[in-house]
């Protein structure tokens, strides 16, 4: 049997974490190994703790999510962090992705598809809301269009790895780049690795936006899993 996915949750509204926390616990693949109130607090408990995903806030006292977030990639890169958050803000979707988080998550979600998209996360797949999603694509459109930005060159890329990255940009899963492409899992697993250390990029998000970015995809949205 699998290890538990070590989780702590950082939140300065203590009814909404304990709420979580308790939601998490119910959950045999996943343990709550801490809980923070305010980014400071997580920072310090996530080098402590060494967490395997971390659910924070955006908005929290002291420091915010955004600056915890910048703090715990710089001596955690490996750990998932999705951020919480009740509102879609562009600029705080832009930030969080630019920082290296898994994914931007609204707190109005139901449980049974946050666990879903966690899972998914832990996977090293986009853990992102289809709301959250499209506000993302819309602002690296404009962005495209309105400033000229330093470009990554997809001539670096094999004629394979911009099939995947294609798909990534679709929102496609390992396993559905597998069967679109006649591949195993695992061999997709090893594109996408190569695909980010080849385009400097950190995780599964940014290549889809970086993909989107190129004109690769002209969709608006990730289909549903």
């Amino acid at each position: 049997m699998m290890c538990p996915t070590r989780v702590l949750v950082a939140d300065d509204h203590i009814l909404f974490r304990a709420g979580i926390a308790s939601l998490i616990r119910q959950q045999e693949d996943f343990e709550v190994v801490g809980e923070a109130a305010d980014g400071e607090e997580a920072v310090e408990k996530a080098r402590s703790l060494v967490p395997d995903l971390i659910l924070m806030d955006i908005c929290m006292p002291n420091m915010g999510g955004l600056e915890a977030l910048r703090r715990i990639k710089s001596f955690l890169p490996e750990t998932k962090v999705v951020m919480l958050t009740v509102s879609d803000d562009e600029s705080d979707l832009i930030e969080a992705i630019k920082c290296g988080a898994q994914g931007f998550l609204l707190k109005k979600m139901e449980p049974e598809r946050l666990f879903e998209t966690l899972r998914g996360a832990c996977r090293g797949e986009a853990a992102i809301s289809r709301q959250a999603t499209s506000k993302v694509l819309e602002e690296f459109a404009r962005l495209a269009q309105h400033r000229s930005r330093e470009r990554r060159p997809l001539e670096k890329l094999s004629a394979r790895e911009r099939q995947v990255l294609e798909l990534i940009a679709q929102g496609a899963t390992n396993k559905l780049i597998a069967a679109r492409l006649g591949i195993s899992e695992n061999t997709a697993k090893n594109h996408l690795k190569n695909i980010l250390d080849k385009l400097g990029l950190e995780n599964r998000v940014q290549a889809a936006t970086y993909a989107l970015r190129e004109g690769m995809f002209t969709g608006s949205s990730f289909p549903d899993r």
